[in-house]
């Protein structure tokens, strides 16, 4: 393999991919990154064989061939080689890597390209299109309520359903639940019903840049997988085998009191309550006022209490439609959905002090948060 490329374009290539990289693995290989020659031009392979990352690079190919490069040593020296032409020959007897970057020569030990387990080239056909700006805000509204906790793998997952032209993403990790609802711009060609691991929509995310148009989703048939392919890049992950609770049952259908107030103040107020909250279980109160005629301003109260550190009280101005309520939150959930809501004002529905709370933007019925309340104490 003789080969030369532009040192931003592999450096770009190499962060793109390296995030699937297996950092504690049993096989030497899947700490390493395939480079391959590929029809003109250089495609990089990463994998920890739940997710994969393959993307493409302009190169000067003068010879072709393949090898597996140690994934942190290989990007380490190309973030550090001068921002010129790189380049790369391969010694297929030894399988020593010679890289070249202005006066630097460098020899890495390489693992045969044949112990690399293969990644899928699917067929595109029936592929579904989606906007990419639209679906990186599906993504960022939803991952982020997905569970961490290995002993609930169905719930490390995203439920995606696609049906016609409606998508709906759904994460939630028994304390809180995230909706979000979507149209395509074309009906997919067959129902799509599958439960994709977090990590690698959040991966997806960061790979995908707003200046696509399109993301091209693939689920074939009987493989567990599904594959994402957005302009030079290519994620594949396995599915989350397993049945995704019911969340139309967590929804709240009714509500006793409505509290409309500015989404910048609240954050804002739940930042700070969460300062002094962090050093116990993250609960902060809710005291919401009720009003004292129709459409009359009113006020929530938000206070957090540490043993250490001392209290917190916070006073926001609201429209408080229906009674008043004492409520108590984990404040950090209550943050991290207000951080993904865009529009200017945002209301919560309560009916009791033991009951979930609803977060909906206001003007926006594509998105729905449900927030299960804390013991007051």
């Amino acid at each position: 393999m003789k080969v030369t490329v532009l040192q931003e374009n592999l450096a770009r290539g190499l962060s793109v991919v390296s995030r699937a990289v297996s950092p504690r693995s049993t096989l030497p290989v899947l700490s390493n990154i395939l480079i391959a020659s590929d029809e003109g031009r250089l495609r990089l392979s990463a994998t920890n064989l739940e997710l994969g990352i393959t993307c493409w690079i302009a190169a000067r190919i003068d010879e072709e061939g393949s090898t597996t490069v140690p994934a942190r040593t290989f990007a380490d020296l190309v973030n550090a080689l001068p921002g010129d032409q790189v380049q790369l020959s391969l010694d297929v007897k030894t399988q020593s890597l010679h890289v070249k970057g202005g006066t630097s020569n460098n020899d890495i030990k390489c693992i045969d390209a044949q112990e690399f387990p293969p990644l899928p080239t699917p067929e595109m056909d029936g592929a579904v299109p989606l906007n990419v700006v639209d679906f990186k805000e599906m993504i960022q509204q939803v991952a982020f309520a997905a569970s961490t906790d290995e002993a609930r793998p169905v719930l490390m997952g995203v439920l995606m359903n696609v049906d016609k032209e409606n998508v709906t993403m759904v994460a939630a990790d028994g304390f809180r639940l995230s909706v979000r609802k979507a149209q395509l711009s074309h009906p997919a060609p067959r129902p799509i019903n599958v439960i994709i691991p977090a990590r690698a929509l959040n991966e997806l995310a960061r790979v995908a840049s707003d200046g696509e148009e399109q993301i091209y989703m693939v689920v074939p048939k009987n493989r567990g997988q599904v594959l994402f392919r957005v302009k030079d890049v290519e994620v594949v992950s396995q599915l989350i085998d397993g049945t995704f609770p019911d969340y139309q049952q967590i929804i709240p259908r009714s509500y006793k009191s409505r509290t409309l107030v500015s989404t910048a103040s609240l954050l804002k107020a739940c930042k700070q309550a969460e300062i002094f909250a962090r050093e116990g279980s993250n609960v902060a109160r809710f005291d919401i006022k009720q009003s004292s005629g129709e459409m009359q301003p009113s006020e929530v109260e938000i206070s957090a209490t540490s043993e250490e550190t001392g209290k917190n009280e916070t006073i926001v101005e609201a429209t408080v439609d229906g009674g008043g309520v004492l409520i108590a939150f984990n404040v950090k959930f209550l943050r991290e959905v207000l951080e993904v809501i865009k529009t200017p004002n945002v209301a919560l529905e309560t009916s009791a002090a033991n009951a979930p709370g609803v977060i909906k933007p206001v003007g926006d019925d594509k998105f729905l948060h449900v927030i299960m309340p804390m013991h007051l104490g």
